[in-house]
Formats: C-alpha cells, structure tokens, sequence
C-alpha cells in the first residue's frame, strides 16, 4: 500500500520537474495581462447591458 503511494509521488515529482515545461516571467506576465484586459472588457459589456436592461424596465414598468 505505501509502496503504491510512494511511486505514485515519484512519478509525479519526476513528470513536474523533468517533463513539464514551466513559463517564463515574461509569458507569465502577458498572459496575466490578457485575462486582466479580458475581465475588464467582459465587466464594462455587463454594466452596460445592465443600464440598458434596467433603463428599458424603467421605461416599461415606471414607478
């Protein structure tokens, strides 16, 4: 039984340091930057749909 685990965690130590390739700063930094500029984009498209959503309601069902 810890024979089966202890293999099991070798083998992922060895697939994690010798076959995985990690990114480097720079491609860390780009992607990072992308997803941020994404959310921010999909963020601005939802408020904007909201106010229109919410200014046609008030326009349909007024107080």
């Amino acid at each position: 039984m810890f024979t089966k685990i202890t293999n099991y965690c070798k083998a992922c130590y060895n697939e994690l340091v010798h076959k995985t390739s990690w990114p480097t700063r720079a491609e860390l930094t780009h992607s990072a930057m992308v997803v941020l500029s994404a959310s921010l984009i999909i963020a601005v498209v939802v408020f904007i749909m909201d106010s229109v959503f919410r200014f046609v309601m008030s326009a349909i069902y007024p107080n």
